[in-house]
């Protein structure tokens, strides 16, 4: 249930313990809220129970170990995404129309054009639509309603080899190992480490 609050400031000041039991929840270390908050109050009403050297001692060990396990999770959660991720690709290559490169590439033709190929140089004009082997779309510039323009050297590697595969006209559908991809650190909240990526790609204009 919602509460209500008298003023402004007292629903901001909520909201900043929510910020803190946010934080506390999100810890990949197993702290424990009650001396979070036994903490929090200590502080507040001015008498810490830890010396100043004893605090900052402990925080810079909590910083360190907060740091480790956050690693350690994102390594994880990477073997996990890499595993799934080489399972599909091992059966989509096996799938009619698709096409593997040496690098371990995978493209289906969906439409084959007749324009110019752009070679690794150059800047093109495209549309795409990505996705999660789950089909989560992470990024379109079809739903957005405007083509995106960029140098294939400033892209992630399966896109600099795939569009050099393409003419203008072309729609690929492309299937790229996390490798080739953005690898065991992701990107952002956005693609998970260790993912492999499918992605609607039409070249529309070498420029």
């Amino acid at each position: 249930m919602a509460k209500t609050f008298a003023t402004d400031m007292e629903k901001m000041s909520y909201a900043m313990g929510i910020n803190v039991g946010e934080y506390v929840l999100k810890s990949p270390l197993p702290v424990k809220p009650e001396l979070v908050l036994e903490g929090l109050k200590d502080c507040l009403a001015g008498a810490p129970g830890l010396p100043p050297e004893e605090y900052a001692k402990a925080m810079h060990e909590l910083q360190a170990q907060m740091q480790q396990a956050g690693q350690d999770q994102m390594k994880k959660m990477a073997e996990g995404n890499s595993k799934a991720g080489k399972e599909f690709l091992e059966a989509n290559a096996k799938k009619d129309g698709v096409k593997v490169t040496a690098s371990g590439l995978q493209y289906q033709v969906i439409t084959e054009g007749s324009g110019a190929r752009p070679s690794k140089n150059r800047k093109v004009r495209v549309h795409y639509t990505g996705k999660l082997l789950d089909g989560t779309v992470f990024d379109s510039s079809v739903e957005r309603g405007q083509p995106a323009e960029f140098m294939l050297t400033q892209v992630i590697p399966g896109w600099t080899e795939a569009l050099q595969l393409m003419n203008e006209g072309s729609k690929y559908r492309l299937f790229i190992p996390a490798d080739l991809a953005y690898g065991e650190r992701g990107a952002g909240n956005v693609i998970p480490p260790g993912a492999a990526l499918i992605f609607d790609v039409e070249l529309i204009k070498v420029l």
